[in-house]
């Protein structure tokens, strides 16, 4: 296979437009395919190659990069160049051999036609999610293309992303076809490609809900100033009215609780949603967050709190499985114990006969005194 290096560099802009890269990432692409197929044909697998088109002469070097070594034989050729060979270079410098390429054999060729195909998808799904870069941390609608039992894919129409077991929420039923709203958390990146990461089972989805339900967030009359989840169970959330007059909770709650249906609507009826006002006295704070349960005293120590409770209050303190201590916190950010409270001693009761008894022997001391007197 002879390589017109010409006809590939035209290639690349049609190649550039079709797939609306950067002329520069298509070759870079073709380089990197260059590279893999003359190291397929001449070389070891182990061998650092790059190479470089000149567009200018329409040629294709390739450049093998070895080390130099102490020694007089090179024990991985591939790697290693011994110093006697390097011509001036010193020990731990790097040699590189420049060779022209003109053509492949038929393996080598396959090797080139995969590494383009395979680069060529890597980077037109990179510049498709760099679009999305600046909307992470929004909320957008997508369609269910697949459910895989540790994922669940989405299509949000100019790139497809995953929501991981850990993002869902527990207990939802995801079916393909199905319109979802999803929370785009977070681009990641690793050595197989970047990814764009989904989710409806973190604390911003609640956020993001709110605020399309509450108008006051966006006028500044009220605020949310924590979340804590464990989504398809129970959330809490910590709100405040920024102008005195307000009652923070009731405007998340609205009218006949019409605001806070709208988000359970939308995230499932099994999740329950605690809302408490916020307090800038802790304990204070603390007694909202273990809501419903009734506290009847807070001890604070550092980023640690004692709550004390009655022995019928412990439960509720606690919650099933203690969701309510652990969720109360995550909100307040304090590790909370729930101790029950010791009752108070009683006073022992007087016996009747005893208090009786008690009242003559007084009044006949008195008599005793008068007499004694006289």
């Amino acid at each position: 296979m002879n390589l017109d290096i010409k006809q590939m560099v035209a290639m690349v802009d049609i190649v550039a437009e079709e797939k609306n890269l950067p002329k520069e990432v298509v070759i870079d692409v073709i380089e990197q395919a260059i590279a893999a197929a003359w190291r397929k044909d001449n070389g070891d697998k182990d061998m650092d190659v790059r190479c470089e088109l000149d567009l200018n002469t329409g040629k294709a070097y390739v450049f093998i990069s070895r080390t130099v070594i102490e020694d007089d034989v090179a024990y991985i050729p591939a790697i290693e160049i011994p110093l006697s060979e390097a011509k001036g270079k010193k020990i731990g410098d790097i040699v590189e051999e420049k060779v022209e390429v003109t053509s492949f054999g038929r393996v080598a060729s396959q090797t080139a036609k995969q590494v383009v195909t395979q680069r060529l998808r890597e980077a037109e799904r990179d510049a498709v999610l760099s679009l999305f870069e600046d909307r992470v941390g929004e909320v957008v609608n997508g369609t269910i293309v697949r459910v895989e039992p540790k994922l669940v894919r989405i299509d949000l129409g100019k790139a497809t992303g995953i929501m991981p077991k850990s993002e869902q929420i527990e207990g939802e039923y995801y079916a393909v076809g199905s319109r979802i709203k999803v929370y785009i958390k977070e681009i990641e990146r690793n050595e197989r490609g970047a990814q764009l990461i989904l989710s409806r089972g973190c604390a911003e989805f609640i956020d993001y809900l709110f605020r399309q339900e509450v108008p006051e967030i966006e006028n500044g009359s009220v605020e949310i100033k924590a979340i804590a989840r464990e989504a398809g169970r129970r959330t809490k959330i910590a709100v405040a009215a920024v102008m005195p007059g307000i009652d923070p909770v009731g405007t998340f709650v609205g009218g006949r609780g019409v605001r806070v249906q709208a988000v359970m609507n939308e995230i499932g009826e099994r999740e329950k949603i605690d809302i408490i006002n916020w307090s800038d006295n802790i304990s204070e704070y603390i007694r909202e967050a273990l809501s419903p349960a009734e506290i009847q005293k807070v001890e604070v120590e550092g980023n640690k709190a004692t709550v004390y409770v009655s022995k019928e209050q412990q439960s509720i303190a606690i919650g099933r499985v203690g969701q309510n201590v652990r969720l109360a916190s995550k909100l307040t950010g304090y590790d909370i114990d729930v101790e029950v409270a010791k009752a108070p001693e009683k006073k022992k009761k007087k016996n009747v006969e005893d208090s009786l008894l008690s009242a003559i022997d007084e009044a006949d001391d008195e008599v005793s005194e008068e007499e004694n007197a006289e």
